[in-house]
């Protein structure tokens, strides 16, 4: 029973931390344009290609 007074200030407190790192990811603009993210990987891959084309000739 006496572990219940460790275990649920830390458990709060785990919680405002996660709370804490969500509200600054959500402030800081990350998950702004998620679609263009699974995108830009295809048009990174097309761009390198091209570059490899070019040091080739």
């Amino acid at each position: 029973m006496e572990i219940l007074y460790v275990l649920i200030p830390v458990s709060v407190l785990l919680v405002l931390a996660i709370l804490a790192v969500l509200g600054w990811s959500v402030h800081s603009g990350q998950f702004e344009d998620i679609e263009q993210e699974g995108l830009r990987i295809l048009q990174d891959e097309q761009k390198d290609k091209s570059k490899v084309e070019v040091h080739q000739k």
